[in-house]
């Protein structure tokens, strides 16, 4: 009898995760479900290199989320130039001859999503927010925007990262106040990367023409922003679409199947959010 395939998602906190319905719908979808599973286990910073050490010939793969994503690195044999770009990893693939890499499936999610909306291309956007999943968006961007971002930061201290990850990643970025976060949507995409309630206070200020936005909270949806978007009847991507598109290329490098997955991981996240 064949030795069943496992993967998992590993962070702390882990209970939200919705990557297990995600992969364990795209397995029943292929019929892999006898022989894939996907779980998810608390793992912080410090039990990471041990529960690491312990995972046996069954592992194909790990998601990572926080805390973990810069702290896998040097735990991995090698990381892709992908993830090199942004110092964050969010998958693991374990290879047969026992070499681990790291590679990051955010940021071709991130304009996986966007094109499958019609946004291949634009001449310039705007992110809210500075954190870690705007330097993913700046690395996305780089991909698709052919002018100017505008970051949209609360301290000097973020607008210095921000620029920072813009000269990195060859992209012409130009820092703004969070008080003057309203000007952001003058942009033609709008990517959103605060926690959810983050830009509530700004729905009063969305104009009556607007561009793509693409909110990255998921839970609960639609953000505030995200309706006053929808009601201009303007292009609007949620967390939920990143994180489907994200999903699909884990688990093609896990499984090595190219079979589409995205449909059936889409009504899994629906589902599971309600």
């Amino acid at each position: 009898m064949a030795v069943q395939r496992r993967a998992a998602v590993l962070g702390s906190p882990i209970a939200h995760s919705l990557s297990p319905q995600l992969h364990n719908a795209a397995y029943a979808a292929l019929g892999m479900d006898g022989d894939w599973s996907y779980d998810r286990f608390d793992v912080d910073e410090a039990a990471l290199p041990g529960f690491l050490a312990g995972l046996g010939p069954e592992w194909a793969g790990l998601s990572l989320t926080m805390p973990l994503k810069r702290a896998v690195i040097p735990l991995l044999d090698e990381i892709t130039d992908t993830a090199a770009s942004v110092e964050a990893v969010n998958t693991v693939v374990f290879h047969a001859d026992g070499r681990k890499t790291g590679d990051n499936t955010d940021i071709p999610g991130l304009v996986a999503a966007l094109h499958e909306q019609g946004v291949e291309k634009v001449d310039s956007a705007a992110i809210l927010g500075a954190g870690a999943t705007a330097s993913s968006a700046l690395a996305a961007l780089s991909r698709i925007c052919s002018g100017e971002v505008v970051a949209y930061v609360r301290s000097e201290r973020r607008a210095e990262e921000m620029r920072g990850w813009g000269d990195r990643l060859g992209v012409r970025v130009r820092t703004a106040d969070w008080a003057d976060a309203a000007g952001a949507f003058e942009a033609p995409l709008v990517i959103s990367t605060t926690p959810k309630g983050g830009t509530d206070h700004l729905v009063g200020e969305v104009p009556a023409r607007v561009g793509t936005l693409f909110d990255v909270v998921y839970d609960p949806w639609p953000t505030r922003l995200a309706a006053a978007w929808q009601d201009r009847g303007a292009p609007v991507l949620s967390g939920l679409d990143l994180l489907v598109h994200q999903a699909v290329s884990q688990f093609e490098q896990f499984t090595g199947d190219t079979r589409p997955v995205l449909a059936a991981m889409r009504a899994a996240g629906l589902k599971a959010l309600g």
